[in-house]
């Protein structure tokens, strides 16, 4: 009798574990949700790697030193080598 009520006990739980398992309706609505999160979180992981990027850019424009301003006159402009062909070379 003990063996008796003790797989009628068995089987009930084994037949209750099996009603609570989710359908497979379930699992592909829990995938798409999965899914969308995922996308979300690369959203959010390229945003913060752009944001970190400007963040360089303006570092590096501040440490930069600024260009010198053009001279004014031809006087203050420094001298450039000339430009006339080289004479050519006797053979």
């Amino acid at each position: 009798m003990q063996k008796t009520l003790a797989y009628a006990v068995m089987l009930a739980a084994t037949l209750g574990l099996a009603a609570c398992d989710k359908p497979s309706e379930n699992a592909a609505e829990d995938a798409r949700e999965a899914q969308s999160e995922a996308q979300e979180s690369m959203n959010e992981a390229a945003e913060e790697r752009n944001e970190a990027a400007q963040e360089r850019a303006e570092e590096q424009r501040q440490q930069t030193p600024e260009p010198m301003p053009a001279p004014e006159n031809e006087s203050e402009q420094p001298a450039t080598p000339s430009t006339a062909p080289a004479e050519p070379a006797n053979q």
